[in-house]
Formats: structure tokens, sequence, C-alpha cells
């Protein structure tokens, strides 16, 4: 773990919170490059109609609409949740150098718990992958969030 990973994934943290006052799933995400967060997402399938408005996803997007391509390499996505299928076949395609990640998602990621799809044999780009950072506090905001709802 590089030294910045807690501040970006606290600023990931915060984007996931914005998330959850908009009773959204709370993930969040920030993509990195040369230290400067160059896109930020939290969850969003609810509010924007899009099921494909996952934290990563909204990210990337307004990454690669800044840049004008969309291929990102050099960066680092830090996100508070591991990735799904879909958000782990985005950072192949849109060539993410690292993944960082909080907690784990035993139900559907697909990193390191469910599956290891960036890990398949032919695929054209390798991203490395850093998981369990500040996975507690990832965590509990899920944690809250389903428990509130269920009361």
């Amino acid at each position: 773990m590089k030294p910045a990973d807690i501040d970006f994934m606290l600023e990931a943290i915060a984007e996931a919170r914005k998330g959850a006052e908009l009773g959204e799933v709370p993930v969040g995400a920030v993509l990195v490059r040369d230290g400067k967060i160059i896109g930020r997402g939290f969850n969003q399938p609810i509010s924007s109609h899009d099921p494909s408005a996952h934290a990563e996803m909204v990210a990337l997007r307004q990454a690669a609409a800044d840049d004008a391509n969309y291929r990102l390499p050099g960066t680092t996505l830090y996100v508070t949740l591991e990735p799904c299928t879909m958000c782990s076949g985005l950072l192949v395609h849109s060539r993410i150098s690292r993944l960082v990640f909080g907690a784990s998602e035993p139900r559907s990621g697909a990193v390191i718990s469910r599956s290891q799809v960036l890990d398949q044999p032919w695929l054209n780009h390798r991203v490395q992958v850093e998981g369990g950072v500040l996975a507690e506090q990832c965590g509990a905001l899920l944690t809250e969030f389903f428990r509130a709802r269920r009361q």
C-alpha cells in the first residue's frame, strides 16, 4: 500500500456518503493520475435510471470525457467496494493501471471474492490490485445503510 492510498480512499468514502444521502447503495470511487483526482463517482443507478451507473462507471466516464479519451492509462481507481463483473471489465477496457478497493464483496465481487475476472489469461491488459484499504470503514458504510433500510 502506498501512503497516498489512505487519503484517496477517504475521498472515495466521501463519495459513497453522497450516494447514501440520495438513498443509493453507498459505494464511492475516485480515479487518480499523477497524484490528482481526475474523476469522482458514487453509485447512482436508482436516481439516474441507469443500471450501469455504478461508482466506478461514473468516475471513469467523467475522467474519459475530460480527457477526450476512453483509455485512461497511468491511473489508479480507488473504490470502497470490490468491483462487480461489469466494473472489472470496465477497468480492463479503459486500461486502468491499478485498482485499490476497500471492502470485499462476498456475494458478487469479481476481483477476489466470487470470481477473478482481472486474472483471466486471455485479457489484453493487466490491472494491479490492492484490496482491503480501510476495509472496516468501507464495510461499515454498507452495514449501516442496509441496517437502516431494514428498520
